[in-house]
């Protein structure tokens, strides 16, 4: 078993989901970022109870060669979408995507599954692979 899902576990077992896992730098610091989801939306106990659920297993398996900050925390309203489980959990909300010609297409996620999306836009309803996709989040219109 490896890092990853030996987190997915511990959080699975706080009653939450992992989101996405991302090593990343700010500044000249490492940051191991584990973002979760609940149903009805995290609170920050929430993060914290599965914070102090995974720093043990962080402690045997260091990332980052041990030198980073663990966050743990929601994906937050505006979120990106990498793997068709994401497009899953957000279909009838608002994506904005590019493709790998830099096009962009706007609309509404109205279909997912686990090979491509259909988004309903002001031009229509477009059906894009997911091998199409250079980069893609959701968006909420202030």
């Amino acid at each position: 078993m490896n890092l990853e899902e030996s987190i997915e576990i511990a959080v699975k077992g706080c009653g939450a989901e992992v989101y996405d896992i991302i090593s990343t730098k700010e500044h000249a610091n490492n940051i191991y970022r584990v973002y979760v989801t609940v149903k009805g939306g995290i609170s920050l106990d929430k993060c914290a109870e599965i914070s102090r659920m995974i720093s043990p297993i962080l402690d045997l398996d260091e990332p980052m060669n041990g030198n980073y900050n663990l966050e743990v925390s929601s994906p937050g309203i505006e979120r990106k979408l990498k793997k068709p489980q994401h497009y899953i959990a957000s279909i009838g909300e608002k994506i904005k995507l590019k493709d790998f010609e830099k096009n962009v297409i706007k609309g509404e996620l109205i279909f997912a599954d686990d090979s491509e999306i259909k988004v309903k836009t002001e031009h229509g309803e477009e059906i894009v692979s997911y091998d199409e996709i250079s980069s893609a989040s959701t968006y909420f219109e202030w």
